[in-house]
């Protein structure tokens, strides 16, 4: 089969399109024929094996353990291994493997769902990771209530705009920050208000939040605090920028000593993929309140070009690769 493997880290030329043996399913496992995966912002740490601390996940100290790319995944289940339960051959799936980028992947049972019914597989392919992180921020870590004043950083990307559509679903007042060109976008996707962070400074002004997704800034915690309500919560998503070492994941490690002796709460969100929040998320979209925003797809050959292109900044939501035609 074709698939886009790497031996060595670096930018986006060490990928390339090779023949590979076809995956075999483990006993709960599930062996999918890929249409199309999503290009997240892990791909290029992985790729790269910046910052170091990625390394120390299990993910390869000095080569990658897994050779294929990709993460995110939407296609139809070919075979089932012996305790899988649930998905059978033909079934349209979507969720999160190692090596999306190829015409065939395995993936663990617990880490897919039935494909949304209203959504194309590229649409599918953008949802997993992105998504469930957004849920997760709003939910398990921020803990959002209808009715709440809800601040997304970085609106306009992959986990912002979902995290903009989901905030609304849950009844919250959400405004989002994002850079000029976004700011129609995000105000289509449902934001009551939209600040352009080029033109102005939401930390300076006399709102305050009971809650703040940063999905994607660089503030310094203690500027974040000004716009919070004295109980309000900030959570940290990823971390983008730094050093080589750490690449700016310790904003969200040191954000818990921030809450210690203070009315706020400060957290740094590790998204965990899951069953359960893949079905929330399906069940979102299928009633019409979260649809995903794709800014450009790839073909699997392109598949070094989209990792470059979602890296280099300005993507409205998200990057897909397709591997299956629907056409």
């Amino acid at each position: 089969m074709k698939a886009i493997v790497q031996d060595a880290y670096g930018s986006p030329d060490v990928l390339q399109l090779s023949d590979i043996e076809q995956p075999v399913p483990g006993e709960n496992e599930v062996l999918i024929r890929v249409h199309a995966a999503g290009v997240d912002p892990g791909v290029w740490h992985l790729m790269t094996g910046l910052p170091y601390l990625t390394r120390l996940f299990g993910f390869g100290l000095t080569r990658p353990k897994n050779r294929v790319r990709g993460r995110d995944v939407a296609g139809v289940v070919e075979e089932v291994g012996a305790k899988v339960v649930g998905f059978r051959p033909g079934d349209a799936v979507f969720g999160t493997c190692e090596g999306s980028f190829a015409e065939y992947v395995c993936a663990k049972q617990d880490k897919i769902a039935p494909k949304p019914t209203m959504l194309s597989f590229e649409q599918a392919a953008a949802v997993p990771i992105s998504a469930t992180t957004a849920l997760q921020g709003l939910r398990s870590s921020g803990k959002a209530q209808s009715g709440e004043k809800v601040l997304v950083i970085g609106a306009g990307g992959g986990v912002g705009l979902f995290a903009v559509q989901m905030a609304k679903a849950f009844g919250a007042d959400v405004t989002g920050v994002c850079s000029t060109s976004k700011v129609e976008l995000v105000r289509q996707a449902g934001a009551g208000h939209v600040i352009d962070h080029a033109k102005e400074d939401f930390t300076d002004g006399p709102e305050r939040f009971d809650l703040i997704l940063d999905t994607a800034g660089n503030r310094p915690l203690k500027q974040l605090r000004k716009a919070l309500t004295p109980r309000g919560r900030l959570v940290i998503v990823g971390g983008e920028g730094g050093g080589r070492w750490l690449g700016g994941f310790q904003r969200g490690m040191g954000a818990p000593l921030h809450s210690l002796f203070r009315g706020q709460n400060f957290s740094g969100l590790i998204a965990v993929e899951r069953q359960d929040d893949l079905q929330a998320v399906s069940a979102l979209i299928n009633a019409g309140k979260v649809t995903p925003v794709i800014d450009r797809t790839f073909l699997l050959p392109e598949a070094p070009d989209a990792i470059r292109y979602a890296h280099e900044g300005g993507v409205r939501g998200k990057v897909v690769v397709t591997v299956v035609s629907e056409g």
